[in-house]
């Protein structure tokens, strides 16, 4: 039978999408399912894996019944997945050995503290002098060092859940991102691997030797040689049978971070091309082509993608509340009762109003990296009521992205035309009417809405030769948001935003002085 489907799962971080693209790249079908969010008294962020996992096959045969077509016609599977939530399970029989700490957690700050203070490196070592520790980690991998990526969570789960210390005991232990996971669970333990996109994510990976770092490894209690095996993100990785809902199993051809994928999927192929994913969180991404730029203002740097044997480069901030400060308006304020209803309140907000949310609930990502930070709305005034506080959230997004956005400029020295964007939240026309105002910048919406997802189909569809890199990133007309705010008015109001962010790092200092 013609095979003449692709067929993509996105792992998010609030649920599992599956969707079909045809051979010229279009959207033919999607279904999703949520997954449930674990947060307990502390503030700790857990998924539970084998319900993703379920989720993830549910999700196909959904699709497939949903889309009304063959099974046989699909040619292969590409796998995208929110990148730093954090997995450990047992190698012999496949099962988790506790849940996934997922990225927004921040949980293993004391690991990062500690060993920040207390390893010890030669004296003579040139990184000594600019920072010890968390100089070398970030010279190597293109992270600073935090809780927010899998080195300190894998730390911490070895540390603190006696199953995960057994399995290590018995050489019986994975660790590993969600496409690692799902990759195991998918070939009936066959593969353990990932991709360099997902690596260079972990904080253990050397992206220049594109190795596993043993030196960091040691530093984080960690054994290198447990690590998956690192990929190409466009390859063929092995073959699943969906659980036997498949006949004959079909190749996974594509595995690649969500924010890679979205940049992939945006069509984000060459250096100086900008693009933001507005998800729970944030990842705005910039091509920084085949060698390393490494940032002094707050920026990562990570792997794009590995592709015909070479891997690309991107400068990449990561925000932790975008998209999820619309769901705490929804439902922990109870100010709103669906996001759609953000836009127009926001437009009927006094514009005149000063108000600001800073949106700090689990520390401030880059360029700050705070993650002791606190969250505050700043600015208000006795006119300020429920639509001011509405936008203030809204508007924190197109901060937060413009931030981070200006960071790239200073360091590469490059003009940002254009900044592609692609997540739910871009469907909100007050937000990106204002991000390009903001920002002083045309905002592109993508050719597919389901960039991450487009991006892992692209990825498998050119590894088993259904698309042709000359043709699947044709220039189509976008939806395009201009700006139209003054100089003045623009420099006023980020200032504003500035000044109370300000605020939150002073509290900092403070709590820091007083203890």
């Amino acid at each position: 039978m013609e095979k003449k489907y692709v067929l993509a799962v996105d792992q998010s971080t609030q649920g599992t999408k599956a969707i079909l693209f045809d051979v010229n790249g279009d959207l033919v079908c999607r279904t999703d399912l949520p997954h449930r969010q674990l947060i307990n008294e502390k503030g700790w962020v857990s998924h539970d894996l084998s319900e993703i996992y379920s989720n993830t096959i549910q999700v196909v045969k959904n699709l497939v019944e949903k889309a009304g077509i063959q099974k046989e016609e699909i040619a292969c599977l590409g796998i995208s997945n929110q990148r730093e939530t954090s997995a450990a399970w047992s190698r012999s029989t496949g099962e988790p050995l506790a849940p996934a700490i997922v990225w927004q957690c921040s949980r293993a700050s004391e690991i990062c503290e500690r060993i920040k203070t207390n390893v010890m490196i030669d004296p003579d070592r040139e990184q000594k002098k600019n920072g010890g520790v968390a100089e070398i980690i970030r010279q190597k991998t293109g992270m600073h060092l935090s809780p927010y990526f899998p080195a300190a969570k894998f730390a911490w789960l070895q540390e603190n859940v006696e199953e995960v210390k057994q399995a290590k005991r018995d050489n019986n232990l994975c660790l590993g991102t969600i496409d690692t996971w799902l990759l195991f669970k998918l070939t009936k333990g066959k593969v353990y691997a990932t991709d360099y996109s997902n690596a260079s994510r972990t904080q253990l990976f050397n992206i220049h030797n594109l190795k596993w770092d043993k030196e960091i490894c040691i530093w984080f209690g960690i054994n290198a040689d447990m690590l998956p095996e690192v990929c190409d993100s466009s390859m063929q990785y092995g073959t699943t049978d969906f659980e036997g809902y498949f006949q004959t199993p079909i190749p996974i051809c594509g595995v690649i971070g969500d924010s890679q994928g979205a940049l992939f999927g945006q069509g984000c192929i060459e250096k100086g091309m900008v693009k933001a994913t507005y998800g729970t969180g944030s990842s705005v991404m910039m091509n920084a082509g085949t060698e390393p730029i490494m940032s002094d203002l707050g920026l990562v740097t990570s792997l794009a993608w590995g592709l015909n044997g070479k891997v690309t480069y991107v400068l990449e901030g990561n925000i932790n509340y975008t998209g999820a400060v619309i769901t705490w308006l929804k439902d922990d304020m109870g100010l709103i009762t669906s996001p759609g209803e953000t836009q127009e309140m926001s437009e009927q907000a006094n514009k005149n109003d000063t108000t600001y949310l800073v949106p700090a609930f689990s520390g401030l990502g880059a360029p700050y990296w705070k993650s002791d930070a606190k969250a505050i709305i700043y600015g208000m005034s006795r006119t300020t009521g429920k639509k001011e506080v509405v936008k203030a959230a809204l508007e924190s997004i197109a901060y937060q992205i413009t931030d981070i956005v200006e960071m790239m400029k200073a360091e590469d020295g490059m003009t940002v035309k254009e900044l592609c964007v692609d997540g739910g939240p871009t469907r909100n026309q007050y937000l990106m009417k204002f991000q390009s105002d903001i920002l002083g910048t045309t905002v592109s919406l993508p050719r597919c809405e389901e960039s991450s997802a487009f991006g892992a189909g692209l990825m498998a569809g050119l590894s088993c030769g259904l698309y042709k890199m000359e043709s699947i990133f044709e220039v189509k007309n976008r939806n395009q948001f201009i700006p139209s705010m003054n100089q003045q008015e623009r420099n006023q109001k980020y200032s504003g935003w500035k000044n109370a962010v300000e605020k939150v790092l002073l509290v900092i200092i403070i709590k820091k002085f007083l203890s």
